[in-house]
């Protein structure tokens, strides 16, 4: 009896949100999008199948949880590991062991890794053979991009799934939870402006509002009779709002995605609020000014000239101003490039280019082109002619021409297709 009650009380000394993980796969809350029973994957984990999965998403959205539910479901032994501390020795020896553990007793092994993506390619490779052979399930958990940080051999083997931040009504059947597990009528204690504004500093993260939700009730039990919460105190206890960001996550591609997409859709307003969200999550300025270079040829190109040197001149500006005045300049550059026309012609006449090049090989250059010591063929200066352009073939005699760049009548490619036609009309 005393070893009974010894592990009730340490578990009621455990945090609210470890206390409410989920037991099985279908209490998992928020992730209906893999794990509904309506779905064929969200069938066979829901029914204790096991899977080898790479599971990316943001924190606080049930990686861990699920992982744990799922082999309570499956019957399964669960070994946890996180990356960071688990060297190659470490994965031999659960690897070994889940595999005389499944000959001598027939039980399976679930090993979950947490950041997975920070194994290096050698850590990754002790795995295969013993997910190959079966010989354990892996869940592997992480922020990042899994095809940028996991060898081809390893994801080859998983199925990849994402997780979703958690929405408002996935936060009202948390509270409904905590609210159940306290024995507090929370939803009565506090008001639904207070809880909307929990959820919103939980910003998507269910651990991060249950924590929160957790010093609220301690808060109650030191003096329930006169209990009264405040919005200073939601924001004494949450402190300042941290912008969900991670230089190497999703955050990360998702935001530089969102911004360059919203410059080449003219939205000098979208555009801004990006690159001020990148930078408020510590987002290095030189990177977006680089990507603004790229962007100035790729999506402006020859519809405004003026883009490209604004944009090179914007990189120098960062590197030599630096945070947080720089911000100034790449405001200056972004809302330009925003407003500028756009062209991506002279982008895909180099991708047709290449992959004219690629079919063709490199046959032979004209003689009339060749270097002074080899040409033997009669070349034609063009600034000789009237209109410094003369009617000759620049092509390899062995190819037809080809008609790579096409510019659009917009911006100053519309002077282009003007003066091309007028050097070519007699």
């Amino acid at each position: 009896m005393s070893d009974l009650f010894e592990i009730q009380l340490n578990d009621r000394l455990k945090p609210l949100a470890e206390r409410l993980r989920p037991k099985i796969v279908t209490d998992v809350i928020g992730q209906d999008h893999v794990l509904s029973s309506k779905l064929p994957v969200g069938k066979l984990l829901a029914s204790g199948h096991l899977l080898n999965l790479i599971i990316s998403g943001p924190p606080g959205t049930g990686k861990t949880s699920f992982a744990r539910a799922l082999a309570t479901t499956a019957k399964a032994f669960f070994v946890s590991l996180n990356a960071i501390d688990a060297g190659v020795k470490d994965l031999k020896s659960v690897g070994e062991a889940s595999k005389s553990r499944l000959l001598e007793n027939s039980e399976k092994t679930l090993l979950f890794v947490d950041e997975i993506h920070r194994f290096n390619k050698s850590q990754q490779d002790v795995l295969l053979p013993y997910v190959e052979k079966g010989f354990l399930y892996l869940i592997g958990a992480t922020t990042e991009h899994p095809s940028y940080e996991l060898n081809r051999a390893l994801l080859s083997r998983c199925q990849v799934v994402y997780f979703k931040r958690l929405e408002t009504h996935h936060f009202y059947e948390l509270l409904k939870k905590a609210e159940h597990a306290e024995d507090i009528p929370l939803q009565e204690l506090v008001s639904t402006e207070q809880i909307e504004k929990l959820i919103l500093l939980a910003d998507g993260d269910g651990r991060r509002f249950l924590n929160t939700l957790e010093s609220v009730i301690e808060l109650y039990k030191l003096d329930p009779k006169s209990f009264q919460l405040l919005d200073s105190d939601i924001e004494n206890l949450v402190g300042k709002k941290m912008i969900a960001y991670d230089k190497s996550a999703d955050q990360h591609y998702d935001c530089i995605s969102a911004f360059i997409k919203s410059i080449r859709g003219s939205d000098a307003n979208a555009a801004l609020y990006y690159m001020v969200r990148m930078l408020a999550g510590g987002e290095d300025p030189v990177f977006i000014a680089r990507r603004l270079i790229i962007l100035a040829s790729e999506d402006i190109g020859n519809a405004e000239p003026r883009a490209l040197p604004l944009a090179i001149a914007g990189l120098h500006a960062v590197e030599a101003i630096g945070l947080p005045e720089c911000k100034i300049n790449l405001a200056h550059v972004v809302t330009f490039l925003a407003s500028c026309p756009k062209s991506n012609r002279s982008y895909l006449a180099l991708g047709k280019a290449e992959t004219f090049l690629s079919e063709t090989g490199s046959v032979d250059i004209p003689e009339a082109l060749k270097s002074s010591q080899k040409a033997s063929g009669q070349y034609i200066y063009p600034q000789d002619a009237a209109k410094g352009w003369v009617d000759q073939n620049y092509w390899p005699p062995s190819l037809k021409p080809q008609s790579f760049y096409e510019p659009v009548p917009r911006g100053q490619e519309k002077n282009i297709i003007e003066y091309m036609k007028w050097l070519r009309d007699k």
